[in-house]
Formats: C-alpha cells, structure tokens, sequence
C-alpha cells in the first residue's frame, strides 16, 4: 500500500534546524570568511528546497490509487486540501532556493557579508514557518493513512448492518480479525479486516462501522467508510440484521437500510438475522454469534458465491531430460563457376618464413 512509504513530515523548526546545520558544515570547508558567509546563504536554501521537495514526494499520486484508498483519504480529511497544503509546501520549495542563491550573489558583492547572512536566515526562516500550519497538517494525514488496512486482490466479504448488530462478533469467529466487541453501538471505529485460510487461497472479511438509515448528506466519516467498502472492494455483502431488536433499532428501519443497499451495489448481497438465541428471524437465514448456531451454514452460502480460481498453466521442464545442442552450420565459399553454394572446410592459415635469394641471403638485411 502507498501510505506505508510516506515518511515523517517535520514542523518548520525541524526543517530549519536541520538545514542550518547542513549549512554550517559547508561554511567549515571555507577558508575565506567572506566566501564562507556566501557558501552558507546557498546551503541553506538549498537544504530547506530538498527537504520540502522530499515531503513533497513521499505523498503518493492521489488520482492514481484504487477507488477505495482514493475515498477514504477524501472521507477523513479531503483531498483538495491535502493538495492544497502540498502546494503550499511546493512553493516554499521553489522560493526558497531561488532567495537562497539571490541573497548568495549579493553577498559576494557586499561589503559586510555577515549583514547578508543574517537577512537570508530571517527571510528563509518566515517563508519556512509561513506553511508550518500545512506540515503540521500533512504529517496529520500521514500518520493516520499509513495506519488504513491493507485490502489485497482477493474474494472479500464486506459485512454491513445497523450498529449493534452483531458484524464485529462474526468476523470474530470466521476470520483472523481481533475487533473490538461491545453492548454498545459505533464500537467499531474504522475499517477492520480479517483473513481465513482455505485449501487453495485466502479470503478476506471487511468489518464496516454500522450505518444508519438517514441521507447521505447527514451521514458521518464512519458510516461513508463502510459505504466505500461495500462500493469498491466488495464481492459479496453480507447485512445482518436483529430481529430482537436489543440493537436498539426496530426491524421496519433495518429493512429500509437494507433496500437502500440493495441499490447501491452490484454484488450479491446476502442477508442473515442474527441473535437466533433470543428471536428466530423468520424468512431468513439464521445465526447466533452469541452461541455459534449457523455460522458454518452462513459462511458455506458466502463461499458459494465465490468463483472457482483459475488455475495458471505452467510448463514444466524435465531436469533430467538430454539438452539438445543445435548443430552449427559449416561456412560457405563461393564457387565462381557454379550458381550453388559448396561446402569447403575454412583452410588454416600459416605463416610464412622471410623469402631469401639463391644465395641465402634475406633481402631485408642486405
């Protein structure tokens, strides 16, 4: 998932600090005053334009996530002020090296090189602070998108209802998911999910927050989560329902929620009554995640609706098989005489001896 790489974003004392340590590295390898005051203007504007430019790009490309990643960063703080906040942090970035390498030029014609120095510090250091408000910010939304789960590519359940329902205590019993568990509704916070293992592959359960049958306009961050889910990640919904009604929702708005899924998506949707240990839900299938009585049944309907994995073709080499070597082909010389090409093996060449005249004597040594 891209929101794991993203990396701290420090405030604007952070970065200054940090840059202005840098800088006098660099002021240390001159052994001119003059020049060294120069040297340090640039290294700071330079440092500070790297390290914003480096906040900058640890943000990943937010039109080019998966639909799911993309809402959620939209749901819990809004995309166009994350961009907005990153722009900030971009202009600093260019403005800085560019008053950065300004104030250097100057200082090198002025006559008290240390009077520019200062002015370079105390410009640079008020445009840095200028978006201390958008660091702040940004390292906000970094620090709570790296923590999202992470969805993978496989068959996922995502569970659905009122508050209060019973979906933390399924995924509880048919995944690796450890939510919390509570007699009290919004116990789940955010997205969970679980995984369980079969055979040949592994499949995922999404726990969503419970949703309430009220318009969209009116629903909070945590109802949007579990409608994105089921929107975008979603194979199969399963919505459960309490005909007991100890949610503390009658069944009449249950219902009305569940017609108002239907709707919105367009995978199978399953629907359980839960809590068969205190009312029998009539009509539909039922469980108890209190005792366990229909669980297996209800999770053999959700594996029915999973397509069967495609199996990838993969040649297989016999190790042990001879390896066939093709023969090479001899060169061919042309025949003057003849339109056909014939075979003559390539004669090796020798080297010849110094010719000498009759009487012995080599031409080249007289």
């Amino acid at each position: 998932m891209e929101f794991e790489k993203m990396p701290t974003v420090p405030t604007a004392d952070e970065i200054l600090d940090r840059s202005f340590r840098r800088a006098a590295k660099k002021m240390k390898e001159k052994t001119n005053k003059e020049r060294a005051n120069e040297e340090f203007v640039r290294a700071v504007g330079a440092a500070v334009h790297d390290r914003l430019v480096y906040i900058i790009r640890g943000f990943p490309e937010f039109d080019d996530l998966p639909p799911f990643y993309r809402e959620l960063a939209d749901i819990l703080y809004g995309i166009e002020r994350i961009k907005m906040s990153l722009g900030a942090v971009g202009w600093a970035a260019k403005h800085t090296k560019i008053i950065g390498n300004q104030l250097a030029v100057q200082s090198r014609k002025a006559a008290d090189t240390l009077i520019v120095r200062k002015r370079a510090v105390a410009r640079l250091a008020s445009m840095v602070h200028q978006i201390d408000k958008d660091l702040h910010f940004l390292n906000e939304v970094r620090n709570v998108l790296r923590h999202l789960p992470n969805v993978e590519e496989a068959y996922t359940i995502v569970i659905a209802g009122y508050p209060n329902v019973g979906k933390s205590s399924f995924i509880k019993r048919v995944s690796s998911a450890a939510p919390e568990v509570a007699a009290y509704p919004f116990t789940t916070k955010g997205i969970i999910i679980g995984h369980r293992d079969l055979p040949r592959e592994r499949i995922q359960f999404v726990d969503t927050p419970g949703i309430l049958d009220r318009p969209a306009e009116e629903r909070n961050q945590i109802e949007r989560q579990a409608l994105s889910a089921m929107m975008n990640v979603a194979d199969v919904v399963l919505f459960i329902l309490d005909p007991s009604e100890h949610c503390g929702y009658p069944m009449d708005v249950q219902l009305h929620l569940r017609d108002e899924v239907v709707g919105m998506v367009d995978v199978p949707m399953i629907v359980v009554a839960n809590k068969s240990d205190l009312v029998a839900g009539e009509g539909y299938m039922t469980m108890s995640t209190q005792t366990g009585n229909g669980i297996d049944a209800v999770l053999a309907e959700i594996l029915a609706h999973k397509p069967e994995p495609v199996e990838k073709k993969r040649t297989v080499t016999d190790i042990r098989s001879p390896i066939i070597h093709e023969p090479e082909e001899p060169e061919m010389d042309d025949d003057s005489d003849s339109s056909e090409k014939v075979k003559k093996p390539k004669k090796k060449r020798l080297h010849r001896k110094p010719r000498t005249d009759r009487a012995g004597l080599n031409p080249e040594t007289v």
